[in-house]
């Protein structure tokens, strides 16, 4: 039973935890998060029963001159007679098998997994007493949420999940503009409830019509709903949770959901964007992007195997498997994780592409995981002519790295040095651990007894004015394309 906006409000201010910034800035996020380094977000719903442009399909199909609209009149029918809605039928997710998808995950090397509980087109894909509009109820009629949360423990992956129901608010609402099924009678609890117009601009956290305490109380029970049933380790608010008139639920939802976790023993941690949340109350993401260096925050960048969508689509533009790996030690040396998002396809399979791809990171992770999982940033975090912009959507910019690109990260006494592009380099010169010339003070003024590369072992080295020259064994390299990683043992 989905708890009522009576028993949120009284589990929030029951405590430990109350619904205010200071109380709830005490939270301490989960342990492991900051040693887990890397996981596996999946969009799935929908959405992807066409398998077109991107996991906006619901909202585009009613903008007229989109290239959604006219696809869908021209493959589906006019919107008045195949709806959105038409598509639940269609989603029949016979090939989805949760315990195939966490054991390729847990392939990949990933710690934890996010699967999206609800994207903005409002098609919960978990059982809920708010809505009949739900996977369990319709389409597959399955709890895919809570098969996911079930199948990840089971093979010791941290359950996670995001929720990104904010923007149906408006999400719909083009389809009002003309003749749809989007004008039919609707209600709370209906699927393209409340479609209002006209759509907000995201950063304007004073847009008109805003969000009614009719729609804000469904958001916090629908969130509520998910933390009681499925206890996730956390929870990704999506963007537009920003908006003022969220403030009062936000502070709300995250009381609950804290104080849920303490009596349990447990902690829990809301990731947050766009500054929702006050400093300290949750853990900053920063959706296609990073920070340009090392802070003092543990945070998480969330970003796709795919340039232009979140769903399996057609028409995918995949990054290559090295871009990906450099994007997680980029992170992890400024103090990230890497939140990797990947779309199964409509029926619920995973594309042999998307499928090979975490295979090869898992293999690159089973090598080279020591410089990865657990670690910290060292004070110096790169060394080398190209360094990604920080902020939302930078990784949408391609960065050409060389031999000349190193990472650092640190370990249980151990330094760690990641060169991003070895290129087949048989002499790769860190100047970082250059040896003292008799001239000035070196960046790194320590001694270095040994460098090992990992997944190959102990590698001939010397330091010189330059720097330190490193000789790998690229023979023992998991694929040529990928960085290769040297432990840095120290006197």
């Amino acid at each position: 039973m989905a708890p009522t906006l009576a028993q949120v409000t009284s589990v929030a201010n029951a405590g430990p935890y109350r619904p205010d910034w200071a109380s709830l800035a005490a939270n301490r996020n989960p342990d492991w998060f900051a040693d887990a380094k890397f996981g596996i977000f999946t969009h799935w719903g929908l959405y992807t029963v066409p398998e077109y442009r991107n996991e906006w399909y619901s909202r585009n199909m009613y903008i007229q001159g989109y290239p959604e609209f006219d696809h869908h009149v021209a493959t589906y029918g006019p919107q008045r007679e195949f709806g959105y809605k038409d598509f639940i039928p269609m989603f029949t997710a016979d090939a989805f098998d949760a315990d195939a998808w966490c054991a390729l995950f847990a392939r990949a090397g990933a710690r934890y997994v996010m699967p999206v509980s609800e994207h903005h087109d409002g098609f919960q894909m978990y059982a809920s007493d708010l809505s009949r509009w739900n996977a369990a109820a319709m389409g597959p009629k399955r709890d895919i949420l809570g098969e996911l949360a079930d199948a990840a423990r089971a093979h010791g992956l941290h359950f996670t999940t995001s929720n990104h129901r904010a923007e149906h608010w408006w999400f719909m609402g083009h389809g009002r503009e003309f003749d749809s099924d989007v004008r039919d009678p609707m209600a709370r609890g209906d699927f393209y409830w409340p479609a209002t117009v006209p759509e907000p601009n995201e950063f304007d956290i004073d847009s008109t019509p805003a969000p009614t305490a009719e729609f804000l109380e469904d958001w916090l029970r629908r969130n509520a709903e998910i933390i009681d049933a499925y206890q996730p380790e956390l929870l990704y608010l999506d963007w537009w949770v920003q908006h003022r008139a969220f403030k009062p639920y936000l502070k709300l939802l995250a009381a609950y959901y804290y104080n849920m976790a303490a009596a349990r023993a447990s902690r829990a941690a809301i990731c947050y964007k766009y500054d929702a949340l006050a400093w300290g109350a949750g853990i900053v993401d920063v959706e296609r992007g990073g920070y340009p260096d090392p802070t003092p925050f543990v945070w998480q960048t969330d970003t796709a195997i795919a340039r232009n969508s979140w769903c399996y689509t057609d028409s995918l533009e995949y990054k290559p498997c090295s871009e990906l790996v450099v994007n997680l030690i980029d992170a992890v040396s400024k103090n990230g994780n890497l939140l990797l998002n990947v779309g199964p396809r409509a029926d619920g399979s995973i594309a042999d592409h998307d499928r090979a791809l975490l295979e090869t990171i898992g293999r690159w992770l089973d090598a080279n995981g020591e410089t990865i999982y657990g670690s910290r940033p060292w004070r110096i975090a790169a060394e080398g002519p190209a360094r990604p912009a920080g902020g939302m959507f930078a990784d949408q910019r391609t960065v050409a790295y060389t031999p000349h690109d190193w990472r650092f990260t640190a370990r249980d006494g151990a330094l760690y040095a990641c060169c991003l592009a070895p290129s087949g380099e048989d002499d790769l010169t860190c100047t970082t651990f250059a040896a003292f010339d008799g001239t000035h003070q070196p960046v790194f003024n320590g001694v270095v007894n040994a460098v090992e590369q990992l997944g190959a072992g102990p590698v001939p080295f010397e330091r010189r004015d330059d720097g330190m020259h490193i000789h790998p064994d690229h023979h023992a390299a998991v694929d040529p394309e990928l960085p290769l990683a040297f432990r840095i043992d120290l006197g």
